[in-house]
């Protein structure tokens, strides 16, 4: 593949340079979003000591739904941004560019002293861990023709779902040795070693037959290192430097009582200010901004921002909700209004702009928008799994023990990558349309077995087999439907596409898991209606045995109505693969 003198393809990297280590690239990016993946898990764990920092009782757990939505509002509602620069601009740029912003997130997290500046880091770093995903799909597409990239696809999504494996065992790690605010700490100093092996490793675009790599921007590099040490030492206040008659004057605020009018927090902005100045003047700065221009003047910005504001709308409608009350939050109404007008102005963007976000002829194959109709019921069953199993131990055979209600879903989780490279490794000899709707077939009939589970079935060993099944079913069905969408669009509009399909599938879970908990909730309302009085059920008038295993039946019909739904979502999936995952004659492969 390599040549002379490289020749220029879209996504703005060299042909030549496409051949210079790419498992070592690709492997950095895997990394990566296995990394971003895990802080999603990691947070759950360490919901109530960021609760309680943010001055929030352990019973106000509405109030701190923010933390986690937060970023799931930066995840989704700016990766068709995102995807589109990466088609625009090149895969390495704007993988590092996600890493830096996951980083920054990480430590904007990790100095918050209210509920607000989390959130703010959350969104942050929301916006930077999703970047990774559609850029790390594109670079398969690129260094990988569609005969061969099914295995890669299905790594990348193994890694993906291997952070929900390692996500909760780093987070009792780090919590066990240390408070919460230390796992943001290690996400910056993790994303900037990623960082400097991407640079280390990635084509340089610019580079030209006549043109090196040349020296990088190491004043900058350390201005960087610099600022984030001040943060550290500001927001760790060391007791040796606070008490210090000389040094502990860098912690006393100059005006008002907030540590960022601090002399130390001055001077990190200072150095922050330098940073900006390097940037500006240096002839190779660290941040390449000169070369971004072209890509500013072909992306539409106001389309990006009107579907960014619909999907956001999304996103809190159904992520506030109480699903005991409704699948949608009471501010619903308008909440999907604005989504609406601002999905119709997205689609006037599309018809007018001179370059629209989304290719305009991106998604004509029935395999590429296909592919996005089966992302969203895939993440419509896959959210039940998640959050339904554990439920489901807690309630019945583990009532005293979180940990072993979770590790009963550990059963699931481990088969997960495990049956997204099995599913990588068989695109390459299946078709994606009948392997996608076999792999989630098997999926809607684990979830067919688990709806008729009672209060004892976990006690038997054959309650693995559904949930092994289940998790190498939705593992198996990755690798297809990334490669059923790639291979159906062009080169240049990878990024976009993949970041589409990242983001049906999100948005399925939040609409599956909130549909779903709600229709089961209404079963479990009746369910209890049906059980006699204390006074029947327990001779002494108080709550008894039977009347908690009364409760608990009533727990069970609740969730076999969730995984009921849950199979007809997989099976629907499974269907509408077989119908529109099979190549037509308006696919445009890519090859």
């Amino acid at each position: 593949m390599a040549t002379s003198t490289p020749s220029p393809v879209p996504g703005g990297e060299p042909v030549g340079a496409r051949s210079r280590s790419p498992r070592v690239l690709l492997s950095l990016a895997a990394v990566a979003v296995a990394f971003a993946a895990a802080d999603t898990y990691v947070v759950v764990l360490a919901l109530p000591d960021m609760m309680t920092s943010a001055g929030l009782d352990l019973d106000q757990l509405q109030r701190a739904a923010p933390i986690v939505s937060g970023f799931l509002l930066g995840y989704v509602g700016v990766l068709p941004l995102i995807g589109r620069i990466a088609d625009l601009r090149g895969r390495a740029p704007v993988l590092l560019a996600s890493l830096v912003v996951f980083a920054i997130g990480s430590v904007l997290t990790a100095v918050a002293y209210d509920l607000d500046t989390m959130v703010v880091g959350r969104f942050v770093q929301g916006v930077g861990g999703g970047g990774l995903v559609p850029a790390t799909l594109a670079l398969v597409a690129d260094l990988w023709p569609p005969e061969r990239r099914g295995l890669p696809l299905g790594v990348v999504g193994a890694v993906q779902e291997l952070g929900s494996v390692v996500g909760p065992l780093y987070g009792a790690v780090v919590l066990a040795v240390a408070d919460w605010r230390a796992i943001f700490w290690l996400n910056c100093a993790v994303g900037l070693v990623l960082v400097a092996a991407l640079l280390a490793v990635r084509p340089d675009e610019r580079a030209g037959p006549a043109r090196s790599r040349g020296r990088p921007d190491v004043v900058g590099g350390l201005l960087v290192v610099l600022a984030l040490a001040g943060v550290a030492v500001l927001e760790l206040e060391p007791a040796r430097l606070v008490t210090d008659i000389t040094w502990g004057l860098a912690f006393i605020p100059v005006v008002g009582e907030t540590r960022w009018a601090s002399p130390l927090a001055i001077g990190v902005l200072a150095v922050v200010a330098l940073f900006v100045l390097r940037q500006a003047t240096a002839r190779r700065p660290l941040l390449d901004w000169r070369s971004w221009g072209p890509v500013v003047r072909t992306t539409d910005l106001l389309g990006a921002l009107l579907l960014a504001v619909a999907l956001g709308a999304v996103v809190i409608a159904f992520a506030s909700a109480d699903p005991e009350q409704s699948a949608l939050s009471p501010q619903a109404p308008w909440l999907l209004g604005v989504a609406a007008l601002a999905a119709v102005g997205f689609a006037w963007r599309q018809r007018t702009a001179t370059h629209p976000l989304v290719p305009r002829d991106a998604l004509r194959a029935r395999r590429a928008w296909g592919s996005i109709v089966v992302s969203f019921l895939v993440g419509s069953a896959l959210i039940a799994a998640l959050v339904d199993i554990p439920f489901f131990a807690r309630i019945t055979v583990h009532r005293d023990s979180q940990l072993d209600a979770a590790l009963v879903l550990l059963r699931f989780l481990v088969a997960l990558p495990i049956g997204a490279v099995i599913g990588g490794w068989l695109t390459r000899r299946v078709r994606p349309a009948p392997l996608t709707a076999v792999a989630m077939l098997a999926v809607a009939v684990s979830f067919v077995v688990m709806a008729g589970w009672d209060r004892d079935a976990l006690l038997s060993w054959t309650s693995s087999v559904p949930l092994v099944v289940a998790g190498l079913g939705f593992g198996v069905a990755i690798a297809p439907v990334n490669a059923a969408l790639l291979a159906s669009t062009a080169r240049e509009a990878h990024g976009v596409a993949s970041a589409l399909l990242v983001v049906a599938r999100m948005v399925g879970m939040l609409v599956g898991i909130s549909a779903l908990t709600t229709i089961g909730l209404q079963r479990f309302y009746v369910a209890t209606r049906q059980i006699p009085p204390v006074a029947e059920l327990c001779p002494g008038g108080t709550t008894c045995a039977a009347y908690r295993d009364a409760l608990v039946d009533a727990g069970v019909v609740q969730l076999s109505t969730v995984f009921t739904g849950a199979a007809v979502c997989a099976a629907a999936a499974a269907v509408l693969a077989l119908v529109l995952l099979r190549p037509g004659r308006a696919d445009t492969a890519d090859a």
